[in-house]
């Protein structure tokens, strides 16, 4: 297997991928930013992949972070991954099922869970890509959104925060089942891939036994420009600025 070392942001963080299994996308990026951590806070991440969003965190927080991988192989890049930035007494990485967290961490754990969660429901008809590490990754084949949102309850303490970023077309099922795992919507940021172009992402905030409504819209993030440059709103993001505060 062929695999590289990438700088995720002037922050000096570097992050071992491999095509052939796994690399870390825009997305992950915006979730790290948009997660408003703070340097006290406990965090578990889950769904890591090779552990982009958790490396992310480790410049908001000085609290340590746990990050949760079901698949062993990208969670074994994402601890080579931590060895590399020299985080090993900060950050771990767990090779399990989400759902087990809460039995390997605690209960009302965390100040903050993020989750960078498959998108795709599995349905029996729909294409799925060959490669089992992404099949994985962006269809709901070992987890799904009620279990991740029912899990990140259980590991928050109270009026701990929930971010996740997922896709616009699952929001009003989103907005269901966070209700039903206690967590409320505080805040919701979508991502257009340009400014003509209907939203694809969504940013979600939700705080664990939130007093219900007081939604805020936060403004939209363009991601490339006409010419399929990045805006400049994303090359501040993916150059660490925001990331620091």
């Amino acid at each position: 297997m062929t695999e590289r070392v990438d700088q995720l942001v002037n922050g000096g963080i570097k992050i071992i991928q491999s095509d052939e299994v796994f690399s870390f996308s825009l997305d992950a990026v915006l979730l790290a930013d948009f997660a408003q951590v703070k340097k006290t806070d406990q965090v578990v991440d889950l769904c890591a992949g090779n552990g982009a969003v958790g490396l992310f965190l480790g410049q908001k927080t000085k609290e340590t972070i746990t990050m949760i991988e079901l698949q062993e192989k990208l969670a074994e890049m994402a601890h080579r991954s931590v060895r590399l930035n020299h985080l090993e007494n900060q950050i771990n990485v767990l090779p399990i099922d989400l759902a087990d967290a809460p039995e390997f961490l605690g209960t009302d754990f965390a100040d903050a869970v993020t989750c960078n969660p498959p998108y795709f429901v599995d349905q029996p008809q729909s294409t799925k890509n060959p490669n089992p590490y992404y099949a994985i990754a962006r269809h709901e084949l070992k987890t799904n959104l009620a279990a991740v949102l029912t899990t990140s309850a259980r590991l928050l303490k109270t009026n701990g925060h929930f971010y996740m970023v997922h896709r616009p077309e699952r929001l009003d099922e989103i907005m269901t089942k966070c209700a039903a795992a206690r967590l409320a919507i505080k805040r919701l940021q979508f991502v257009y891939p340009k400014a003509d172009r209907e939203a694809n992402m969504v940013l979600v905030d939700a705080i664990k036994d939130g007093r219900p409504n007081g939604v805020r819209i936060l403004p939209p993030i363009v991601a490339y420009t006409e010419q399929d440059e990045y805006t400049p709103q994303v090359k501040t993001i993916l150059h660490g600025d925001d990331l620091t505060k």
